[in-house]
């Protein structure tokens, strides 16, 4: 089985405020990590699992942001599951193998395209790669 285990899901928000409001008082969830990143336009929020699974909140910052554009055609909601896969390579080759259709192949980031995941966009994780946002400081909670 080339998959070990869920990673993170990232979910798409309007409002990154609102929603760590949501997923902190309402779920429960203490947040781990904020961050803004105008060279992108995005705002993230994680909040990390006791599995050491994770969930990426991401709002666009401002309407040029390439996150606006997908809000605008599928609204708030899952973006992302990311799958973790001991070994890259020989995963992708297994699906492009069965004719699964993959993104980015002979990226880092490699994506399952939701035309072969039933509508889910399905992110290949390596599970020796570290996560940048875990060795960053938080900006808190703006």
């Amino acid at each position: 089985m080339p998959f070990t285990g869920a990673d993170h899901v990232v979910i798409l928000v309007r409002d990154i405020d609102q929603a760590i409001h949501t997923w902190q008082n309402q779920f429960g969830l203490p947040l781990s990590h904020r961050a803004d990143l105008p060279e992108i336009g995005i705002r993230q929020a994680f909040f990390l699992l006791e599995d050491n699974t994770f969930l990426e909140l991401i709002a666009p910052m401002g309407e040029q942001s390439p996150i606006e554009k997908v809000l605008e055609s599928r609204g708030e909601g899952v973006h992302t599951l990311a799958l973790k896969v001991d070994d890259l390579d020989a995963t992708v080759a297994n699906l492009e193998s069965q004719g699964v259709q993959l993104m980015g192949v002979g990226t880092p980031q490699v994506f399952i395209h939701p035309k072969s995941a039933n509508g889910v966009r399905v992110q290949l994780w390596p599970s020796t790669r570290p996560h940048r946002w875990q060795d960053k400081p938080s900006e808190g909670s703006k």
